[in-house]
């Protein structure tokens, strides 16, 4: 029995990589984002059309999505320290914090407008402006983008996270006290611990890590130290119930203000992230439901057009107040279309602590999340290619 479960992971670890091959393969000749291409598959292999794929081998690989999103945070940190930020960072501050108030305020707007309710219109608001990190850098890696707007969207995705979970703490604060069913400290704290809790697990590995990218050799097994710090930064928030995304952000950020050799880390890690992205994208795909897609309705509507509409605006907005380069104002709110992740985890807080309200919501952003995540890649390829920046 022992021998047949282990030859089952194999063969179905060694299928996945291999489609994800395929899709890399399809990706460069149709100029269609690999993420989309493995969504679709996993979609199209799920439970939901053709079935072809075991549940219990989703169930088996679990861990390679939260072993991703570690990387990608860890990837994402470069871009909020050194010689990225202090370039850019005044561009991804203000792109970040206008594309988010303007993105959550259009959609509030919109939804008052159509009829919806206050409750309702305020949480999907405050839910709008997160993004995929995981979406935007396989796109940048598989096209290996390099420029002013692949540094500023990159910046712009790896801080919006920070911002979602402050914006929708006080959102649902506010909608607890309004219905008389929570307590503005409870609210606020459990922003504070998220963020907070992330910062310190991040920052007290991020320091000794730095230390230790900063004896490097040339020789030594840089890989090893850089993966063993990425496992431990997730194990460690996960055991205490924060962000590992926001955490391993954070000790990417320590590594790139602080280490000598700050480039053989994050270029070691970029290079091993490949197989668990395309396992990530398989699985997200492989969990979605073609049934969801059909409960999108009015508001998912609204909701789809409204967001992008703000992330346009916004991020024009935003880049032109920081006299941002022609090319990032005209283009960079374009590529911030990708949702998921977060916006999925604070989604089902909404259906925990409010469930009347949450049974609504759940669907719409599970459905909108889909919608964004096959087509928004497609949008963020494109105008990096239109950059010229592939």
């Amino acid at each position: 029995m022992m021998g047949s479960s282990q030859s089952f992971v194999l063969i179905i670890l060694g299928f996945l990589f291999l489609v994800g091959y395929v899709a890399h393969k399809i990706g460069a000749r149709t100029n269609i984002p690999r993420g989309t291409i493995l969504l679709l598959l996993g979609l199209v292999a799920g439970p939901s059309v053709l079935d072809v794929i075991p549940h219990e081998a989703a169930e088996k690989f679990g861990i390679a999505t939260r072993i991703a999103l570690a990387m990608v945070g860890f990837l994402l940190g470069q871009r909020l320290g050194g010689k990225h930020f202090r370039k850019r960072g005044r561009v991804i501050l203000w792109v970040s914090l206008v594309e988010t108030l303007m993105t959550a305020a259009l959609v509030f707007l919109a939804l008052r407008a159509s009829g919806w309710g206050w409750m309702l219109a305020l949480l999907l608001a405050s839910l709008a402006p997160a993004s995929a990190p995981v979406s935007t850098i396989d796109v940048v890696y598989e096209g290996k983008a390099k420029g002013p707007l692949t540094d500023t969207v990159l910046g712009v995705v790896a801080i919006d996270d920070v911002w979602s979970v402050v914006l929708f703490s006080v959102a649902l604060v506010g909608v607890e006290m309004m219905s008389g069913q929570g307590q503005l400290s409870m609210g606020f704290m459990a922003a504070f611990r998220e963020i907070a809790g992330a910062g310190v697990v991040g920052g007290l590995l991020g320091f000794p890590m730095a230390h230790v990218t900063y004896k490097l050799k040339s020789e030594e097994p840089v890989l090893l130290m850089a993966a063993g710090f990425v496992f431990l930064c997730a194990g460690f928030a996960i055991a205490f119930h924060v962000s590992y995304l926001l955490a391993s952000l954070v000790m990417g950020v320590v590594v790139a203000n602080r280490a000598r050799h700050r480039t053989r880390p994050f270029r070691d890690i970029g290079a091993v992230s490949e197989p668990f992205l395309a396992i990530f994208f398989l699985l997200a795909g492989f969990e979605c439901e073609v049934k969801m897609l059909a409960s999108l309705g009015v508001v998912g509507g609204i909701y789809i057009l409204a967001r992008s509409v703000g992330l346009v605006i916004g991020g024009t907005l935003g880049a032109w107040l920081a006299f941002a380069p022609r090319v990032v104002r005209s283009r960079v709110g374009w590529c911030l279309f990708p949702q998921a992740g977060i916006t999925l985890g604070l989604a089902l807080v909404v259906h925990e602590r409010l469930p009347e309200v949450g049974a609504y919501i759940l669907p719409i952003v599970i459905a909108s999340a889909v919608v964004f995540e096959l087509v928004g890649p497609m949008f963020t390829l494109w105008h990096l290619r239109r950059a010229g920046e592939l």
